[in-house]
């Protein structure tokens, strides 16, 4: 247990230096991640990094880091308003499809060079590909949300278009990766059409059948006033629809993702505090540890001179790929060029949906571990990148931007998770 003090403790430490370097607390949690691991503490001498966390220990520290995340998940599901995203119109649907397939078709290219060397032991070379084009497209949602909220863009032009954007270009990346799991599991054209057959039924229904009921027992639990019973409730299905995909053979995060997707969106109030904001308390308080059990398998020391070489490639790909689907797009849209700038540098962030993703690939055997600890370093330096290149842009509070209305959950104090702050879009 001493193990997980030093986590909670460390963390809060790195979130208190991060917000004075114009960081999202998301850099701080990964920071601290690759800090207690072999790249940093494993280089003193003693052995530090086993001593703290011995093999024996990692089961459990890998138990407490999954419950974390499915609650995160849950909460990512619940933020993202579909409906919402539908009313936004064909021009934040070109903007979302170009920064995200501009992205993904570069990566595409980067992968295939990549594939020989890096691709993990026993997977094919389509499933490498894919896998490593959709990391390269992703931009966090929910890190998203807080670094547009502590910059002060909530209401304005930039602000709306790129959450809108990131979340069309979440839900089509979570669809993509459920194929590139499928294609990975499969095994064989017969078992892949087995597993899509069950996602797609799955899928039905938990828009037809679970949505409804959902709304009818929070309906019932709100008139009884049983707030527990709610909680109970909402967290056993997260539970259960994430072990129902885990069978199915698309991994836990769909199943709780896609139960956050169906929750009901009225009585949002009441839902916050029974629901909402418990779990947003135990997102803060276990995920950190999540990063952790990450940060043990990045070695930046066993990357090499070669690997250095790579791991600039990889941050050039991102870079490039982002800032070159979504600046142009903007322009376009009626954007200036800080405007564009800026909507090209929120949608690079990449934060915690891309450390999550890649631990999906990590546990399949779609990448290896040189090419995880790679990605997850290119992760943290495009989250990063945001709040000083905001600053330099003038696209920040200090600017005149206007403050967020909302409520802070909980999260907020953490990787910005939990039902975001009402945005609205200037006429």
């Amino acid at each position: 247990m001493a193990d997980v003090a030093i986590v909670l403790l460390a963390g809060r430490l790195f979130v208190r230096l991060s917000r004075r370097l114009r960081q999202p607390p998301v850099v701080a949690e990964i920071a601290i991640g690759i800090t207690l691991g072999p790249s940093v503490l494993g280089l003193l001498p003693g052995d530090l990094t086993e001593r703290l966390f011995p093999y024996d220990a990692l089961p459990m520290l890998s138990a407490v880091a999954q419950v974390g995340l499915l609650a995160f998940m849950f909460l990512a599901g619940w933020e993202m308003d579909v409906g919402q995203l539908r009313s936004r119109g064909r021009s934040v649907g070109v903007m979302a499809g170009l920064s995200m397939a501009t992205p993904l078709l570069i990566g595409a290219g980067a992968a295939a060079l990549l594939a020989e060397r890096y691709a993990g032991s026993g997977r094919s070379t389509t499933a490498f590909v894919l896998f490593l084009s959709t990391a390269f497209a992703i931009t966090a949602f929910p890190v998203l949300a807080r670094i547009i909220t502590d910059s002060g863009l909530s209401g304005t032009r930039v602000g709306t278009t790129a959450m809108a954007c990131a979340a069309v270009g979440d839900v089509l990346a979570w669809c993509v990766l459920v194929l590139v799991v499928a294609v990975s599991e499969a095994g064989s054209p017969a078992n892949f059409l087995t597993v899509v057959g069950l996602t797609v039924a799955y899928g039905l229904v938990m828009a037809r059948v679970v949505r409804p009921l959902l709304r009818f027992a929070v309906r019932r639990s709100s008139r009884a006033s049983s707030g527990a019973n709610t909680l109970a409730l909402i967290a056993s299905g997260v539970f259960l629809s994430a072990w129902v995909t885990s069978w199915i053979g698309i991994h836990a995060i769909f199943g709780a993702f896609a139960f956050g997707l169906v929750m009901p969106r009225e009585a949002r109030e009441e839902l916050h505090a029974n629901v909402s904001a418990p779990l947003s308390g135990i997102v803060a308080l276990l995920l950190p540890v999540f990063f952790v059990v990450t940060g043990l398998s990045v070695d930046v020391g066993a990357l090499g001179l070669v690997g250095l070489g790579y791991l600039a490639l990889i941050l050039c790909v991102a870079v490039l790929g982002k800032y070159a689907g979504a600046v142009l797009p903007a322009r376009m849209s009626g954007m200036s060029w800080r405007e564009a700038g800026a909507f090209a540098t929120l949608m690079n962030t990449r934060g915690l949906t891309e450390i999550v993703i890649l631990n999906v690939g990590r546990e399949l055997g779609v990448i290896g571990p040189e090419m995880f600890t790679m990605m997850v370093i290119m992760a943290l330096v495009t989250t990063a990148m945001a709040g000083p290149l905001l600053h330099v842009l003038g696209i920040t509070r200090a600017a005149g931007a206007p403050r967020a209305s909302g409520h802070r959950t909980p999260a907020s104090a953490g990787s910005g998770v939990g039902p975001a702050p009402a945005v609205k879009a200037r006429p």
